[in-house]
């Protein structure tokens, strides 16, 4: 039986390139939702926008966080990191910027969103915008995998992302089993 995922990502930049590695089909992921859908989602307000996320992470064993030129920055990226590491879900990263969008351009390598979290060893806590305090803290980049397929062509990019998701996937999991819930 297939893994179930959930895929965060920078949806105005990158739903093309996300969406190919969601039709690698090595995962029952959530569905992908339309223009339309999550801009009526987002109509509603954060509420509804943090309900709906935590609604498509119930049930789902791992977040594959595809990391666009500009994910670093995503509000809602960054809330799908903390609820994923919270509800003791893995974690993963894969970079993107190597597959062709619609137009068949390949962006920028962005930074890795999870240099902007840190968590307790001791504790689990995940706090976002600060370095480690102290020896029992760790910088979230140094626990989760961000994945950076060594190609440059859009096509062997996405051979490389097919070949190797489903073992960064178990990765993931079996690195947050280590951590207290």
């Amino acid at each position: 039986m297939a893994r179930k995922v959930f895929y965060s990502f920078h949806y105005g930049k990158d739903a093309w390139r996300a969406s190919q590695v969601r039709n690698i089909g090595k995962f029952e992921g959530n569905s992908p939702v339309s223009a339309n859908q999550w801009e009526e989602v987002k109509q509603k307000g954060d509420n509804t926008i943090k309900k709906w996320i935590n609604d498509n992470l119930f049930g789902k064993s791992c977040l594959i966080l595809l990391i666009g030129e500009e994910t670093y920055s995503r509000k809602w990226c960054k809330y799908e990191i903390k609820r994923a590491w919270e509800e003791g879900k893995g974690v993963v990263g894969i970079y993107i910027h190597g597959l062709k969008n619609a137009n068949g351009e390949q962006c920028s390598k962005g930074i890795n969103p999870f240099e902007s979290f840190c968590i307790d060893r001791t504790m689990n806590y995940i706090v976002e915008n600060r370095t480690p305090a102290d020896k029992n803290e760790i910088n979230l980049s140094k626990i989760c995998n961000a994945y950076n397929p060594p190609y440059m062509t859009s096509k062997y990019v996405y051979d490389d992302i097919s070949e190797k998701i489903e073992a960064l996937v178990e990765d993931a999991i079996r690195i947050r089993n280590q951590y207290p819930k």
